[in-house]
């Protein structure tokens, strides 16, 4: 564990990040970023651990139809998009980046435990709720603080980090889970219980560890600046960036989707599927800190759009007729985590390119918000084609639906003409727009 003590490196610029000049050392990624990614990879193991048999749970335990797991799965994530716009205006408005965040993390490590007495679809919905309103509150603090606390340069490489050992947890959890339902006579509700143990220690690293303070946080807005909501969305770049995370979200079937469908695919028992996840964690693991550097030099959205050609592949291969070969699942999972490590903090650190300190948490919920909001729709609409059409032809549907948003998307980032008045040149970078 790194103890962060608020010597950060300092946010020299306003501007977007540029790639280190040739010759010249990369920044180092500072114990904030440390302190920050320990507390999500404690969080994520406590995460994961329900994530990973949910699916199983609510489908073979409680005989939930493809169509109802399609809505609780929509709520598991649309409530995340509801209230992530929250969480970026609070911090923003003089609340605070770290206290919003404890608010967040206190506030999913609180549901854990509620589990245990939430056997019926509605409530096991209600606590979802809860919970996912705990991820929408901290996420957008949370990525602002990172982006405060390094150089405008070295952002990529600092998501890539946070991202990894955020993932690092993921690979814990479901694993953790896998050695309980083996191990416990309890079976789920062990999990649960031993999942709000491991999120209480999550909450408790980041009051202790987390420096309150960035070097280069934003001083507290003045009464007229405390709308920046519409100056945020006036921005091309935030506008474009949020085209574009929604469009490619409407057609991200959800992670839970996508393990359904190889594990029925592959015919994989029930012991077993909780250790999907794990494939996916760990190619996200091993790629994140590469693809952020990656992505500092050669453009951080043309990384974005790479990654989902990833998952297109990935759906590629489970609706051609290849067989039940092991080395296919290793392949899907591969690439599903190679779309997580080109997208997830790439995406966050293009978000901080666009938009100025004061509004940063702002910018980053905006953009965040539409591509969570995007995505519970998706899982609505993909739990319906499934129980209309079956799971490889609604599959094949999402596919063909993301290769035409990711043609339009490619179109929306094009870098504007040079002498575009309308473009906010003082926030725009070569590293990302080229």
């Amino acid at each position: 564990m790194y103890l962060a003590d608020g010597r950060t490196a300092p946010d020299h610029s306003d501007t977007a990040g540029r790639p280190p000049l040739p010759g010249r050392r990369a920044a180092t990624v500072p114990a904030a970023v440390f302190a920050l990614g320990t507390v999500s990879l404690i969080t994520d193991v406590s995460s994961e651990m329900v994530t990973a048999v949910l699916p199983l749970y609510l489908v073979a335990e409680l005989g939930l139809s493809p169509l109802g797991f399609g809505l609780l799965d929509g709520v598991h994530n649309g409530v995340s998009a509801l209230v992530r716009l929250v969480g970026g205006r609070l911090a923003d408005r003089g609340g605070g980046h770290k206290s919003v965040a404890l608010a967040g993390y206190g506030l999913s490590a609180l549901c854990k435990p509620l589990l245990l007495v939430s056997h019926g679809v509605p409530l096991i919905g209600a606590v979802l709720a809860a919970d996912r309103t705990g991820k929408g509150l901290r996420t957008a603090p949370r990525d602002a603080m990172i982006s405060l606390a390094c150089e405008p340069g070295a952002r990529g490489r600092a998501f890539g980090v946070h991202r990894a050992m955020d993932t690092a947890g993921a690979l814990l959890g479901p694993l953790l889970a896998f050695v309980i339902l083996r191990a416990a006579a309890g079976g789920y509700d062990a999990v649960f219980v031993a999942s709000g143990c491991v999120a209480a220690l999550g909450v408790l690293v980041l009051m202790l560890f987390v420096p309150g303070h960035t070097s280069g946080a934003p001083r507290p807005a003045r009464p007229a600046e405390r709308a920046p909501l519409r100056s945020v969305l006036r921005r091309p770049d935030v506008r474009r960036l949020t085209s574009c995370a929604m469009l490619l979200g409407l057609t991200t079937v959800s992670d839970s989707f996508l393990y359904l469908t190889l594990q029925r695919r592959l015919d994989l028992s029930e012991a077993w599927f909780p250790l999907l996840p794990l494939g996916t964690a760990t190619a996200f693991l091993v790629l994140a800190v590469p693809l952020g550097a990656v992505a500092d030099r050669v453009g951080r959205r043309r990384l974005f759009l790479c990654g989902h050609l990833a998952l297109l592949a990935a759906y590629g291969l489970l609706v051609a007729p290849l067989g039940t070969s092991p080395a296919l699942c290793c392949l899907v999972l591969a690439l599903h985590g190679s779309f997580y490590a080109a997208t997830d903090g790439v995406l966050a650190a293009a978000t901080a390119d666009a938009v100025p300190k004061a509004v940063r948490g702002t910018g980053l919920a905006v953009v965040q918000t539409g591509q969570a909001g995007a995505r519970f729709l998706c899982s609505i609409a993909f739990g319906a084609a499934w129980t209309a059409w079956g799971d490889r032809t609604a599959l094949g549907t999402a596919a063909a639906g993301l290769a035409v948003s990711a043609a339009l998307s490619a179109l929306l980032l094009r870098p504007p003409p040079t002498g575009d008045t309308h473009a906010p040149t003082s926030h725009r970078s070569p590293s990302v727009e080229r």
